[in-house]
């Protein structure tokens, strides 16, 4: 076989492989790498949508780094979120699929009633959530009253706004309670009988049995959360809009993060920088600062999974 034929075959066979691959290299093209590349060249841009955009250096770095309010303290919102909010709705959501799991009757009831919250409609979910943590008229407080305990302001107090974020993101948890039960149910019998016969106790079973079987679950539950939750953006800025009173009307101005930046997030800052202050510039640098950490924390837990997870052999 001569030289030409086998470089022909290989040529060949490489527009063969590209042609199936188009259809993702198209979308990698259009819907990543031109909007990651192009947010990078803006990064260095004075723009505001309307004039050319002017070379500017890194003034739009230094700007959101030294001097835009509102970017530190939506970065520590952000990162209090991904640590909190994240572990309690892995935690949970495991909790509630194993306890459906041991469930001998009525297994499909409470499994419909903890995945029903999670169809609820975000805006309409969080503004369910505000009224009833009102702290005037909500019910909950008016419950931990009667029982004496000092009822706290939720959504319109810094200290307790986030907390109430994650008691919402909670309470929304039928998706990883899904996810959790499919893989304990997948869990070989076998191996608890084994273990039962040995004497381990339940404990044992879970720490050296369960995890184990289900480690890659949990990595991709805890994964995705952390996306999820650097991508937060509709519920803390409904929270902040209703619990300030602001809650609709054209006109109306409202700087996120009611109360005092508690509620901030690095989405809404990059809505509040681009289309509020027309700052684009500065706009596309948290862009790649949320996409930097996103980048970050996903490759340190893929790295670390084995030490993250792995409870014993």
């Amino acid at each position: 076989m001569t030289t030409y034929t086998l470089r022909s075959k290989r040529r060949r066979a490489a527009l063969r492989t590209a042609a199936f691959l188009s259809p993702w290299l198209i979308g990698f093209s259009v819907f990543f790498a031109y909007p990651l590349i192009s947010t990078v060249y803006f990064s260095f841009m004075k723009y505001d949508g309307i004039r050319p955009p002017v070379f500017d250096g890194l003034d739009n770095w230094t700007y959101v780094f030294n001097d835009y309010p509102l970017f530190w303290p939506a970065v520590q919102n952000t990162l209090w979120l991904v640590l909190v909010a994240v572990t309690c709705r892995v935690a949970f959501g495991l909790g509630i699929g194993l306890l459906i799991t041991k469930i001998k009757t009525g297994a499909g009831v409470f499994r419909t009633l903890y995945y029903l919250p999670y169809l609820a409609p975000p805006v309409a979910a969080t503004l369910a959530f505000v009224f009833l943590l009102n702290p005037g008229t909500g019910p909950v407080n008016s419950i931990l009253e009667s029982f004496g305990i000092s009822a706290p302001g939720w959504f319109t107090d810094p200290a307790w706004s986030k907390p109430a974020l994650t008691i919402l993101a909670v309470w929304g948890i039928g998706d990883l309670m899904v996810i959790f039960m499919a893989s304990l149910l997948d869990v070989p019998k076998e191996q608890y009988e084994a273990s039962k016969l040995d004497g381990a106790s339940p404990w044992q079973q879970f720490r050296f049995i369960t995890l184990p079987n289900i480690s890659p679950i949990i990595l991709f539950a805890v994964v995705t959360g952390v996306i999820q939750a650097m991508q937060y953006y509709t519920q803390p800025l409904v929270a902040g809009k209703v619990a300030s009173g602001v809650i609709g009307g054209s006109g109306q101005q409202f700087e996120p993060g009611y109360p005092d930046k508690s509620t901030l997030t690095l989405p809404q800052i990059i809505y509040n920088a681009g289309f509020q202050r027309f700052d684009y510039g500065a706009a596309a640098v948290i862009a790649l600062v949320l996409f930097g950490l996103s980048m970050l924390f996903t490759a340190f837990l893929m790295r670390s999974r084995g030490g993250l997870i792995r409870v014993g052999d």
